[in-house]
């Protein structure tokens, strides 16, 4: 059978050993595992082949920088011009260590996908690639002078093995795989630091888990590229793709996100000006490094909270007013939790939020890796290939999903969630408007004043319906005896993937409700609203 692996050992606590613990150089460690598991993998898959690459030197997690993530992708699909890494594997591991791991998985997300300037996909990845590490060592030495062993009872040969069952799958996506889990990489946050089980998806499903038979879970699985010619198994995606990788590998290091907590400091409401500890340390962050901080990631309290500096009068805050400075100057702010679950929704951010005034978006249910990771390799591409990306746009991208990292805000999209059960919604990123899929009256847009601005269905109806975004290309809605009663009936024969997007703001009357048909790049239905121009 055909199944070529290809192993990266980039260091970490799976490739240390002796006491204190020291990373194996990657020639030892491939040298180790060629003789010790490859032959367990060969006896489960005959016929497969393993190959090896390693970082020189090895990677420390804990001292990861960004441009890592893209020595680690260019490792994945090759440099400009190089077609036979990607093409001549049939799946990737990365071995990582821990620290940093779900930065990494989340980053590696990004970097495999190219992007138009609307945020759809131009090159698509087609191959498992599994990023996984352990909490104790794969090998250990009997005594100083012995060749190495693999280590008894821990949970890096299992997570190896594990790892590489799920990939044979074939899903098409960036996974962390630990403790018997396949997880979405970007999906994930290390939440143990002593257990085997340390990292979970507290928004997202697990994708499968290793029992007595390999389980996965289908409704949660990544799509296959919706068009076989974005694969990166063809050149020119593949060749696209490497191009804008070294574009973000040459530009990923002129810019820095900036994490920043809340916690309880001391402020001064009526002090004049108003002064704030957490002000002030932010005002120094965001000046320092001679303004390379372009992007704000506010770890708030529960759904997004942060204190203002006034709680009386957020506008009046000093927080406010540093962060309101900030997003004039062209920051982007977004603002997230530090709970490790939960949704951090826009729409509380709606007019009259000190938060949303000062500019700041939310980033929903996407987990904070994830978050960093996406804001600094967006704004490292904001200049590529004639992209002119404003801070506006990367606002939208920031809350737009692209390689599943985050749930579909504004739109439904038929390869993902196509579809509104009752009560369900979409809202404009703002929160200005919402499509609510009414128990009784079927899809309904209203404005954040309660006034109706679309609703296509009128008189008595089989409810509850169902509101299906179609891969041909049609919205239909379905009565609950599951027939059609209405569509927009658009639509081209065989397969046109499109999304339903709500974008604009029913606050500035750019509010547009349309099926964009991302296959061919043109709107073929305009329900409300004129649609923006998305080439």
């Amino acid at each position: 059978m055909s199944f070529n692996i290809r192993i990266l050992y980039t260091g970490g606590t799976i490739g240390s050993v002796d006491d204190p613990l020291a990373p194996l150089s990657g020639q030892d460690f491939c040298d180790a595992f060629r003789s010790l598991v490859e032959p367990t993998i060969l006896a489960r898959y005959p016929g497969a082949s393993v190959s090896y690459d390693w970082l020189d030197p090895t990677l420390d997690s804990t001292n990861l920088q960004p441009s890592d993530w893209c020595g680690i992708a260019r490792r994945l699909v090759g440099a400009p011009g190089d077609t036979a890494l990607y093409g001549n594997h049939d799946a990737f591991m990365v071995l990582h260590g821990t620290d940093t791991m779900a930065w990494t998985a989340s980053a590696l997300s990004f970097l495999l996908t190219g992007l138009d300037r609307a945020g759809y996909a131009t090159a698509i990845l087609s191959k498992p690639v599994v990023v996984t590490g352990s909490q104790l060592p794969l090998f250990f030495r009997p005594t100083p002078t012995s060749q190495l062993a693999i280590n008894y009872d821990t949970d890096a040969l299992r997570n190896v093995l594990g790892g590489i069952e799920t990939m044979r799958s074939g899903l098409p996506a960036v996974g962390l795989f630990f403790d018997d889990k396949l997880m979405l990489g970007n999906r994930t946050l290390k939440t143990n630091a002593s257990l085997f089980p340390a990292f979970t998806t507290p928004d997202y499903p697990i994708l499968g888990e290793i029992g007595l038979e390999p389980y996965l879970v289908n409704a949660y699985a990544p799509p296959a590229p919706y068009l076989s010619s974005l694969a990166l198994d063809n050149p020119g995606p593949l060749a696209a793709l490497q191009n804008q990788l070294a574009h973000v590998a040459a530009s990923i290091d002129k810019a820095d996100v900036l994490v920043f907590p809340a916690f309880p400091a001391q402020y001064n409401a009526s002090a004049s000006p108003a002064t704030s500890a957490l002000a002030d340390m932010l005002q120094a962050a965001l000046s320092a490094d001679n303004g390379r901080v372009k992007g704000v990631f506010l770890e708030g309290y529960g759904e997004g909270n942060f204190p203002s500096g006034d709680p009386s009068d957020a506008e009046s805050g000093a927080v406010y007013k540093v962060l309101k400075q900030a997003h004039d100057a062209g920051t982007v702010i977004v603002a997230g939790t530090q709970v490790i679950g939960g949704i951090v929704n826009s729409t509380a951010y709606a007019a009259g939020s000190w938060l949303s005034d000062a500019g700041a978006i939310g980033n929903y249910d996407m987990a904070g890796p994830a978050t960093q990771a996406k804001l600094l390799i967006l704004l490292a591409l904001a200049d590529y290939n004639g992209n002119g990306w404003t801070q506006g746009d990367i606002e939208t991208l920031m809350r737009t999903p692209l390689a599943g990292e985050m749930m579909g805000v504004n739109r439904l999209d038929a390869r993902a969630k196509g579809f509104l059960l009752a009560g369900q919604s979409i809202a404009a990123l703002d929160g200005s408007a919402t499509l609510v899929n009414d128990p009784d009256d079927g899809p309904v847009l209203t404005d954040d004043k309660g006034n109706t601005l679309w609703k296509p269905l009128a008189g008595s109806i089989k409810a509850p319906v169902r509101l299906v975004m179609q891969d041909d290309g049609n919205l239909v809605v379905y009565d609950r005896t599951n027939a059609p009663v209405w569509a927009t009936q658009d639509h081209s024969v065989g397969q046109d993937y499109s999304a339903l997007i709500l974008s604009g703001s029913a606050s500035d009357g750019s509010l547009a409700l349309y099926v964009y048909d991302y296959h061919n790049a043109r709107v073929t239905a305009t329900l409300l609203g004129t649609p923006p121009q998305l080439g």
